[in-house]
């Protein structure tokens, strides 16, 4: 008999155990091994070369490569990172503080969550929604090509795990789509991971609404798991989504009933929050099963 230790610790793994083969096979076994460490080495190499980049203690700086309008007050932006095979390293859930000046020049700090996942080599993108009075948002307003901009992170109290829920109901306002785009991506390009979404989005007008166009992608692709209900305050005519605001009743018919299993998650302006944990809590959904962004 043949013994054979495989030891890849030099890689970061635990030990593997040891194995027994008969002489007359160790050729072949003694090949099939060697071919097993040297891909198992090739593939921990380029996974370790995939340079994660936020440091959660101090700012660095990314160059801004492009910016895609999106509507009159809002606008993507995309950071490249170090080399084409870097990856931002942001858990999903969670966000990055990004920081900037205001228009009387002082600094300001503002949470932001990325659209794009750690399968994004090379790159970072951020929604932006540019209020008119908003101190981060005159520094993103006024943003070129080639600008830099410091982030720190990763950030945040949710970090999300396959399986973690059964299904997530999601309440989102305006730009509070961010954080819940950041866990359908997530989710949906993962085929291990069964998790239904059932999202409620709301905002003023039609052309208010950001990422519609990938939403509405993901629910003709994914039927079964994804499925997104529009709210307007001023829709224009013909429509036909929810109007107003988010109520009681629109929650009991788009999102999964309380359960042990189910999460329903919030982002948005500060009354909207409010107003959803009010209607949460009348609708039986403990506090275990709900989280704001």
């Amino acid at each position: 008999m043949l013994e054979l230790w495989l030891s890849t610790t030099s890689l970061g793994f635990t030990e593997l155990p040891y194995l027994q083969v008969p002489f007359a096979y160790a050729p072949q076994v003694g090949v099939g091994v060697a071919l097993l460490v040297v891909g198992t080495s090739v593939a921990c190499f380029f996974y370790l070369i995939r340079k994660r980049c936020l440091d959660p203690k101090k700012f660095k700086e990314f160059k801004l490569i492009k910016k895609t309008q999106l509507s009159s007050n809002t606008a993507k932006f995309r950071f490249a990172l170090p080399t084409p095979t870097s990856v931002l390293g942001l858990p999903v859930g969670e966000h990055v503080v990004c920081r900037g000046k205001d228009e009387q020049g002082k600094e300001i700090i503002r949470p932001y969550t990325p659209i794009t996942l750690d399968s994004d080599l090379g790159y970072f993108e951020l929604v932006v929604k540019m209020y008119p009075k908003g101190r981060m948002s005159h520094h993103f307003r006024h943003m070129r090509i080639g600008d830099y901009l410091p982030i720190r992170g990763p950030v945040g109290r949710f970090r999300y795990s396959p399986g973690q829920a059964r299904a997530f109901g999601m309440l989102a306002g305006g730009s509070g789509i961010t954080p819940m785009f950041q866990l359908i991506r997530a989710i949906l390009e993962n085929p291990k991971d069964k998790t239904n979404i059932h999202l409620i989005y709301a905002n003023t007008t039609y052309e208010d609404i950001l990422l519609k166009e990938e939403m509405d992608d993901f629910a003709m692709k994914f039927p079964d798991s994804f499925k997104v209900y529009y709210v307007l305050s001023k829709p224009p005519e013909g429509w036909n989504g929810g109007v107003g605001h988010i109520m009681k009743e629109m929650i009991q018919s788009h999102c999964p009933p309380p359960a042990f299993d189910i999460q329903i998650l919030r982002c948005g302006p500060p009354v909207m929050n409010k107003a959803m944990a009010v209607h949460l809590n009348a609708l039986g959904y403990t506090s275990q099963m709900q989280f704001e962004f």
